[in-house]
């Protein structure tokens, strides 16, 4: 219970279907002080508090698990290394799979619980020969498969979504006709341990450096001016470079060991392909075969059409079918079939 409206409905829908439930907040920073109220984050101490009253109110037991040091070593050092690296990473994936639905889960099974459930928007189906399915929620404007992809057939055997199959709408109504205090609270959207999304401020803060100035240079090598620091960029950055050219010109390429950022045309941020790692298969099988699927490259883009082909060292090849914007390393692919999950893995290279 993260002390939000979903996870507080999910835990009134799981104890109306007759389970006998508890509830659990994951403590995973040690703010020194509350974000101030304009902050979309979540794990804070108010958070807390909310979750405990929620559980109060349906005479849950409650719980406060404290992973901070585990969130550190699993989801901040990977999220700084794979900045530091020129990469652009996606920490909710990583907690989900290491936090919420890694450590979180194996402690409740280990407590004697048969099952988690949380308030992430996705369902859980099974298929004929018995395997679990991962599926879109059925209010696509709220969908989060996406950061699911990771979860394996023995995670899955052991999790429940309830509200799949609502809007956010309908549930913040259950809420409210339950009496719920979170009825009415508003979502968290930013990173839980960078509150106000300065990515490099933290990155500066956490690591005790100062990233250097470098050089823009266009794809010929021309130097176009000077950047704040290569870790600052993302591919298809367009806006703040802070450069005066004659044409609209966007980060294409960065090296990270000369601290150079490259910036041209749009066009230059387009690929055809890319190679993903740390692939899973929802299924837990590899397809023998390339196959066809919409691949999703960021959270909330759009599927697009693509061949995905498996290849010997694990790793997955996409080809897609016209070229995509600002396939960038770091974030998730997820390969869906109509609105099942199929896999997903982490992109390494357009």
């Amino acid at each position: 219970m993260s002390g939000g409206v979903d996870s507080s409905v999910a835990a009134c829908l799981m104890q109306e279907a007759g389970f006998a439930c508890a509830g659990a907040t994951m403590r995973l920073t040690c703010p020194e002080e509350e974000p101030d109220a304009s902050s979309r984050t979540c794990c804070s101490h108010r958070d807390v508090e909310d979750a405990a009253a929620v559980a109060a109110r349906l005479s849950m037991p409650f719980f406060v698990w404290s992973y901070t040091q585990e969130f550190e070593e699993d989801v901040i050092r990977k999220f700084v290394a794979e900045y530091e690296a020129g990469r652009t990473p996606n920490p909710c994936v990583d907690c989900n799979r290491t936090m919420k639905f890694g450590r979180f889960l194996t402690r409740a099974l280990a407590d004697g619980y048969d099952v988690i459930a949380t308030g992430h928007y996705a369902r859980i189906t099974k298929a004929a020969d018995g395997t679990y399915e991962l599926r879109r929620a059925k209010d696509l404007s709220k969908d989060q498969s996406y950061v699911l992809a990771m979860l394996t057939q023995a995670q899955l055997a052991h999790i429940r979504f309830p509200l799949g199959e609502f809007s956010k709408e309908k549930a913040r109504a259950m809420a409210a006709e339950r009496g719920l205090i979170t009825a009415r609270k508003h979502d968290s959207q930013d990173i839980c341990f960078v509150p106000d999304g300065d990515y490099a401020r933290f990155l500066e803060e956490y690591t005790g450096k100062t990233y250097a100035p470098g050089e823009f240079r266009d794809p010929e090598g021309k130097v176009l001016g000077t950047h704040r620091g290569a870790v600052r960029y993302t591919l298809g950055q367009r806006k703040g470079l802070g450069l005066a050219l004659p044409a609209p010109g966007y980060v294409y390429a960065k090296d990270m060991k000369e601290n150079i950022v490259y910036v041209g045309p749009e066009e230059k941020v387009f690929s055809l392909r890319c190679t993903v790692s740390e692939v899973n298969y929802i299924r837990g099988i590899v397809p023998d075969a390339p196959f066809r699927a919409e691949v999703v490259t960021r959270y909330r883009k759009t599927p697009q059409p693509a061949t995905v082909t498996p290849l010997p060292d694990g790793h997955a090849e996409i080809v897609f079918d016209a070229p995509q914007r600002a396939v960038t390393p770091g974030q998730l692919a997820v390969f869906y079939e109509a609105d099942r999950v199929l896999g997903g893995g982490i992109i390494d290279a357009p």
